[in-house]
């Protein structure tokens, strides 16, 4: 039977990472991805390259009307997902929606480092042209987005169809 032997980090690459060795092999972590992005309506495709996956949060089109399209965002978002959210928001910006209603109803928990993500994304959307709209906040959360300020960055709604409602009221009438 191989003895398993516990021991400090030693080098900067092994700091955070597993290191219980089996005689002299380390255990290997697994790696970080983004989270999934998936397209269930008409409109601008998902982005054509594959989208990398963040375990515990997902995000997916669930709506697209025009060059708006409602997110939905499923899980915690926290350390270990925050980058995960800001690079699909970024990235279905760049396929070609200009607004994006995040759909929070499926968020349990959403910590200062995920407030940071989304603010993130706001403002590199804002700085070509886009737009977040954040909707299905919970009640602990909107009083976060409250204390914060944020309220006053993100428009927020009841519900992801009130956020397409007022989108469709303020558009340019053809």
């Amino acid at each position: 039977m191989p003895t398993v032997k516990i021991r400090a980090a030693t080098t900067p690459r092994e700091v955070g990472a597993n290191v219980m060795t089996e005689e002299t092999r380390t255990a290997r972590r697994t790696a970080r991805r983004a989270p999934e992005v998936r397209c269930r309506a008409g409109g601008p495709a998902a982005p054509s390259r594959p989208v990398r996956r963040v375990p515990g949060l997902r995000v997916e089109v669930a709506r697209v009307r025009g060059d708006a399209a409602v997110v939905t965002v499923e899980g915690e978002i926290d350390l270990h997902t925050a980058d995960g959210l800001r690079a699909a928001l970024v990235e279905l910006h760049a396929a070609g929606f200009r607004r994006l209603v995040a759909d929070f109803s499926a968020v349990p928990f959403c910590d200062a480092t995920g407030l940071g993500a989304l603010v993130a994304a706001r403002n590199h959307l804002a700085a070509r042209g886009g737009e977040i709209e954040i909707a299905g906040v919970r009640p602990a959360q909107l009083r976060l987005l409250r204390i914060t300020g944020l309220h006053r960055l993100f428009p927020l709604h009841a519900d992801a169809m009130t956020a397409l409602a007022s989108g469709d009221a303020s558009a340019p009438s053809r």
